[in-house]
């Protein structure tokens, strides 16, 4: 399987990632990019580690693999990828919301439902090709399947000028070239491929949008525009420990005629084929699936946190503080259990992909853009001034002339003051730094407009149990059977 060192080789291939105006020359090396790709690489360190109990054996080739990649087809199967998904969401502490399982478990549905893509040009066949690709060669892809914010109140059909979102520009026999632009790839610029589609309604109209594909990050004339990265801007991993190790940088992707070849193509302009490949093929349940259980591992990072403050401030046994801990534990449980059930409830599709249960999975994400800022508020009120009052960087601890101030005037009973400042500067980059301002809106928006998630969650809620006991009760008596205001009065 591949290792760290593979996956750090690969990504010097001549990519365009544009950061501040000009070219990236290597992202290896790039402070914006190194902390992040790093990190990917030790997510796969601990794949291809037996210990870690993320490999399984492929039935194609015999080989070891990556078992997120794979589609589960059995109850165990759905325990054993999840437990392989917590391994990575574990060594992240559930901040990378990217990492190569997610549109990893995508392409693994996909290719469970060859059915749900266009039988014309054979693209069915494509599908199941690259998730083999994906598979052999333990390919991290990102996504980027939201069009530019050019105008919500019209699609890509009506805008001004040609190909503001990617569409199909030629036709060839040999593929399609492709120009325009598309959102938001994260963790684009350290991955090794980029799907492309589009998961917002369409029109008939917009046919020469309606596309699926894969890309590989250096095609030619494929561009990244970043936004500001993070890492740049820590001074230190003392100051800055977050922003150091799981800052990905979100990218526009801008297409200027890119070749794309008939077998990396999924979609080809077919806009209910947009939607198939998602939800009729069980891969926006199984990808989300993922996506929570790395939702619930940087839930309980945070609530570690705040139990460590409340401790270290030597609050922790004061009715109000054990009220903020309690309302933690129990928003932390909300989505753990919904994990819990979606597992439980899963089944078998007819194509025999172990889909987790929708309810109970879309029952957590429709809530995640309230429990997140939920989480952020109580840490918040928990570290009060505690994360004004930390010294401008290490140095302060490091200077002879100003670590014996801190040691008196910034520590707590029995906490040194390193190891106040750490947790609080640890606290800082949860909730105020850049970073964790770009998690706020990225959590908020981490599967769509919160109005698009709940409509999720409405349905695949089980209405008619709750109607019909409703419709039962009120049959159960009427207005006949009512005595009379003259019989009242008697």
């Amino acid at each position: 399987m591949r290792t760290s060192a593979d996956y750090l080789k690969s990504l010097s291939d001549g990519r365009q990632v544009i950061v501040d105006g000009s070219p990236v020359d290597d992202v290896t090396t790039h402070p914006a990019f190194a902390p992040i790709a790093r990190t990917v690489g030790e997510l796969f360190d601990l794949a291809a580690d037996p210990a870690n109990g993320m490999q399984v054996t492929d039935p194609v080739t015999g080989e070891e693999v990556n078992r997120l990649y794979v589609a589960p087809r059995t109850a165990e199967d759905l325990t054993a990828w999840r437990a392989a998904a917590q391994v990575w969401a574990d060594h992240t502490n559930g901040w990378v919301g990217r990492s190569p399982d997610h549109v990893g478990a995508f392409v693994a549905a996909f290719a469970s439902h060859p059915e749900a893509f266009a039988t014309e040009r054979r693209l069915a066949d494509n599908v199941v090709a690259f998730q083999r690709r994906v598979v052999e060669n333990d390919l991290y892809v990102s996504y980027a399947i939201i069009p530019p914010q050019v105008s919500r109140a019209t699609t890509a059909h009506a805008w001004d000028g040609d190909f503001i979102q990617v569409g199909v520009k030629e036709e060839r026999e040999d593929g399609i070239v492709v120009s325009g632009a598309q959102m938001l790839a994260t963790g684009g610029a350290v991955a090794d491929e980029i799907l492309v589609s589009c998961i917002k309604p369409l029109t008939p109209e917009d046919t020469d949008f309606a596309i699926s594909f894969t890309v590989p990050v250096a095609a030619g004339g494929l561009k990244l525009y970043c936004r500001r990265p993070y890492a740049t801007g820590a001074t230190s991993e003392f100051d800055y420990p977050l922003t150091t190790r799981y800052d990905e940088t979100d990218a526009l992707l801008v297409f200027d005629d890119v070749f794309i070849p008939w077998k990396d193509v999924f979609v080809y302009k077919d806009v209910p084929g947009l939607r198939q490949q998602f939800f009729d093929t069980g891969a926006h349940v199984l990808g989300n699936f993922q996506a929570q259980i790395r939702f619930a591992t940087k839930l309980r990072f945070l609530a570690g946190i705040a139990r460590k403050v409340a401790a270290v401030n030597g609050v922790d046994r004061f009715p109000g503080v054990v009220e903020k801990l309690g309302e933690l534990a129990s928003l932390v449980s909300v989505v753990e259990s919904a994990l819990h059930a979606a597992q439980f409830t899963a089944a078998a599709d007819p194509q025999g992909l172990f889909r987790p249960g929708a309810q109970s999975l879309y029952a957590a994400m429709g809530l995640q853009a309230e429990l997140h800022p939920r989480v952020i508020g109580i840490l918040r009120e928990l570290v009060g001034g505690g994360v004004l009052q930390v010294p401008s960087s290490v140095a302060e601890l490091q200077n002879p002339d100003t670590a014996q101030d801190m040691e008196r005037y910034v520590s707590s009973p029995g906490v040194s003051s390193a190891e106040r400042v750490k947790l609080f500067k640890l606290a800082w980059d949860a909730i105020g730094s850049e970073f964790a301002g770009r998690h706020q809106s990225y959590e908020l928006f981490y599967s769509g407009a919160p109005f698009v998630v709940k409509g999720y969650a409405f349905r695949n809620y089980d209405y008619d149990r709750p109607v019909a006991a409703v419709d039962e009760f009120l049959a159960s008596y009427g207005v006949s059977e009512l005595p009379t205001l003259q019989e009242v009065s008697a």
